[in-house]
């Protein structure tokens, strides 16, 4: 399976922001037995190269590590070096794209209008992600889809549990999730990890409601 595949598959992707070496696995473990098979490790968090090292070593196997906030070619290649199976960006940069298609790694760019997003389409990107989704709401993602039915979109921007549903019914195929479903700076005890395990459980399951 692709990683595009595993990503439109399980339609959840968390975005994890300021984990380190001590925290990452266990927050990977949790989110893994909650369901959630897609992350991205976010690239202002300190030492990430070392970070998403770990992750990969770990738990590979039940979670697919991708790397966000990803701004330029120089980071692009840090974190694809240090394991990352995926790239996300809040913005578009082509040289980003060139670089990652040249190494046949998925790159989801960050656009947010139509010229942004056909531009990114063109330069190779399988997977652009609409951001900040939250600016426009769910029926932008069905307006903008609609003269530009090829293009496979992931939103992020204030997803919580309420309107997860409603940006993947107007067409979008993936969402991506930060700190409302995971906070690594409160995650201190097992109970708090259990706990996140619980929310990702709500996530998923919320998904059930889309076959209805």
């Amino acid at each position: 399976m692709t990683i595009v595949e595993t990503i439109k598959n399980n339609k959840i992707v968390a975005v994890i922001r300021k984990a380190d070496k001590q925290n990452i696995v266990q927050i990977l473990e949790a989110l893994s037995k909650g369901g959630v098979k897609a992350v991205e490790i976010t690239a202002e968090t300190p030492r990430v190269e070392s970070v998403i090292e770990t992750a990969v070593k770990h738990v590979k196997e039940e979670i697919c590590i991708g790397a966000g906030t990803v701004l330029d070619p120089e980071t692009a290649r840090a974190v694809m070096m240090a394991g990352a199976e995926f790239i996300v960006s809040p913005t578009l940069n082509i040289d980003t794209l060139k670089l990652t298609n040249r190494y046949g790694v998925l790159n989801i760019p960050g656009v947010l209008s139509p010229t942004e997003i056909l531009t990114a389409y063109e330069h190779g990107a399988k997977m652009v992600k609409v951001f900040p989704a939250d600016a426009f709401g769910p029926n932008y993602i069905k307006n903008i889809l609609g003269p530009l039915p090829h293009v496979q979109a992931m939103v992020t921007g204030g997803i919580t549990l309420d309107n997860m549903n409603e940006y993947l019914a107007k067409g979008s195929v993936a969402v991506g999730i930060g700190s409302n479903l995971v906070n690594a700076k409160v995650l201190k005890t097992e109970e708090d990890y259990e706990q996140l395990t619980a929310r990702a459980k709500q996530y998923v399951s919320k998904l059930t409601e889309l076959q209805k």
